[in-house]
């Protein structure tokens, strides 16, 4: 356990306000969004042309109700430009795909259920950052220390913080693992073109900026 003191801007930094992806062309990613995914102002936008290679160390899942709702939001990413990483299929946890949107960012699609209740909608009950790290306890650590509560915790494996509604969640697991769950190779290199917006200005062990959400 880490003995260093916690100021009270770091105890108050317990939820993520929005996610900013940094893409070359902000106009056309930000009309894609708004298509395929309507998260609002919890998904921003703002130019970049740091370079970036592979895997960029992370990825965004929308968790939603019904099968039904899985390939809707799916089909309109891939109507929008995005291509197919895992097709949607069941599996032994629901049913779910990923995709990489036509500016590199990484999506995962998925809900609990393996069968529809009622008429597909675009509903999205849960956003989340899924951060591939190095050292899985190190990092959640790391984000205790400035002020995220553990949610689940499975050890060194996957750890997932708790959020309040309409916010987004913050979970990790490890870098290797978090590639083999999106179907891709683990190496990258440059930008991760993400800033996450909180309430404070740091840099965290894997590199992954967070900046005030008002910035």
């Amino acid at each position: 356990m880490s003995n260093r003191t916690v100021s009270a801007k770091e105890t108050a930094m317990n939820a993520i306000d929005a996610i900013t992806l940094e893409v070359t062309d902000t106009a056309a990613a930000e009309a894609f969004y708004e298509a395929a995914f309507g998260l609002g102002d919890r998904l921003r936008v703002r130019a970049t042309d740091a370079p970036t290679a592979g895997f960029r160390g992370y990825a965004l899942s929308l968790v939603v109700s019904q099968p039904s709702t899985v390939d809707s939001l799916i089909g309109t990413a891939l109507a929008g430009g995005a291509t197919t990483l895992k097709p949607a299929s069941k599996s032994l946890w629901g049913y779910g795909g990923v995709i990489r949107d036509p500016f590199g960012t990484i999506w995962k699609i998925a809900t609990s259920q393996k069968k529809d209740t009622g008429p597909a909608t675009r509903e999205v009950d849960e956003f989340v950052l899924l951060l591939g790290v190095a050292d899985v306890a190190a990092t959640k650590q790391f984000y205790t220390d400035h002020g995220l509560t553990v949610g689940k915790s499975f050890g060194r494996k996957y750890v997932e913080f708790a959020a309040p509604e309409k916010t987004v969640k913050l979970a990790l697991y490890s870098r290797k693992f978090a590639a083999k769950d999106a179907g891709v190779d683990p190496e990258g290199s440059g930008s991760h073109r993400l800033v996450v917006g909180g309430a404070a200005f740091f840099t965290d062990p894997d590199g992954f900026q967070w900046e005030t959400a008002a910035a």
